[in-house]
């Protein structure tokens, strides 16, 4: 009886082993199906997780506004400081500026150099506000963020450093791209109130959007 036992528990093993293997091949193939081309696929398209990217062992020399965090936190509201100094995100649809439509200038909250212009800001449906291209793309530094196990493309104001938000391949024609920004990195000057030097970006002035 224990020898036809024993003759009958090795086929089963060897079955059972034999379904591990296939089972677990089938699931690698599904995987690389589902994954396939992942490395050319677009960054994720939502701004809703911050970035924590910024700051922290983050050189800022490169930069030509420099200052200490108990500075910024003194000329910035909470909101803001989170935001622009350390990489958050405001929640979709809360922005104050999300559905505005004034023309005009939206400067850093910084350093208050030209970021976006009004005429190129678009609705999105994102819940951010959203531009197709900025105002001066040299004032503005894009890097590949690989934060929260997404690959994005995260936009920071060049003259000081300030987190703004992301650039997607989702926008309109002619550039293709969006560029979702959090209200709270942004200061907005009406055109009529603009004045002849305003690109120069020299007049670093801050106002609170409380």
């Amino acid at each position: 009886m224990s020898k036809l036992t024993t003759r009958t528990r090795l086929p089963m093993l060897f079955l059972l082993l034999v379904l591990a293997i296939a089972a677990g091949a089938v699931t690698t193939l599904i995987y690389r199906h589902v994954h396939a081309g992942d490395e050319d696929k677009p960054a994720t398209l939502t701004c809703e997780t911050p970035s924590n990217t910024i700051r922290t062992g983050d050189s800022q020399m490169k930069y030509n506004v420099q200052k200490s965090d108990d500075e910024w936190k003194s000329e910035l509201t909470e909101e803001q400081f989170r935001i622009a100094r350390q990489g958050g995100t405001e929640r979709a649809f809360t922005g104050v500026y999300y559905d505005h439509k004034e023309d005009g200038v939206y400067r850093c909250v910084c350093c208050n150099i030209p970021l976006f212009d009004s005429k190129t800001k678009y609705e999105s449906g994102s819940g951010w506000p959203s531009f197709f291209k900025p105002a001066d793309s040299s004032n503005i530094e894009t890097l590949e963020d690989n934060s929260l196990g997404m690959r994005r493309i995260e936009a920071r104001c060049k003259n000081c450093g300030a987190h703004l938000g992301h650039v997607f391949p989702d926008g309109p024609e002619p550039t293709g791209l969006r560029y979702c920004v959090n209200s709270a990195s942004l200061n907005f000057q009406p055109r009529s109130e603009e004045a002849p030097s305003s690109s120069s970006g020299s007049d670093t002035s801050v106002t609170r959007n409380e």
